[in-house]
């Protein structure tokens, strides 16, 4: 027959310590210990934290207060630039902020799929592009040369010269655009 327990007695701490098996007594204290000594150390460390916090606050107060006042910065030198060397370094910068982006959105949007960009060569310094690029016929070549004078980026846009690829069997024709591009897309 099965032990039954009957127990009418309000809850309270002694119950549940006396109802406790004694199996887990022992890791319960350790358990206790170790949080009464985890707890101890917190405290010891946030005591500590705050005396170093203290001691940095007066030896930074002491260092300001020894420091004497912040002498005017001295001039910065001023180095002397050959005027050759400037000219390259600005033609640097000016090959480099080219705008790229607004020459290559400009392009794309005139380019049909009837004509095969070979080179696109800008020259910042006379804000020009040389296109290199081939169509079936001269048609496409003359349709492709009134599709960039219609871009607002180019300000102008000429054929410099053309040529028919003879060692093609399709022969293509190969052509060079001279286009300038403006101060009105300069902006965008």
């Amino acid at each position: 027959m099965r032990r039954t327990r009957i127990d009418f007695a309000p809850r309270s701490l002694r119950r549940v310590l006396f109802h406790t098996p004694p199996r887990l007594v022992g890791p319960l204290a350790a358990g206790l210990a170790i949080g009464a000594l985890a707890l101890v150390q917190g405290l010891d460390y946030l005591d500590k934290q705050r005396e170093l916090d203290a001691l940095r606050a007066a030896l930074a107060a002491r260092a300001a207060a020894a420091a004497p006042a912040p002498a005017a910065a001295p001039a910065a030198k001023t180095v002397a630039i050959a005027p050759q060397q400037a000219q390259a370094v600005n033609e640097a910068i000016m090959q480099l902020n080219l705008p790229w982006r607004e020459l290559h959105d400009a392009v794309a949007a005139a380019t049909p799929p009837s004509v095969a960009l070979l080179a696109l060569e800008p020259d910042a310094k006379r804000r020009s592009l040389r296109l290199t690029a081939e169509a079936r016929g001269t048609d496409d070549m003359f349709a492709y040369v009134g599709k960039l004078q219609e871009q607002a980026w180019f300000s102008a846009v000429a054929l410099v010269r053309h040529e028919v690829v003879e060692q093609d069997p399709n022969r293509p024709v190969r052509f060079q655009i001279q286009a300038q591009w403006g101060a009105q897309g300069a902006g965008r």
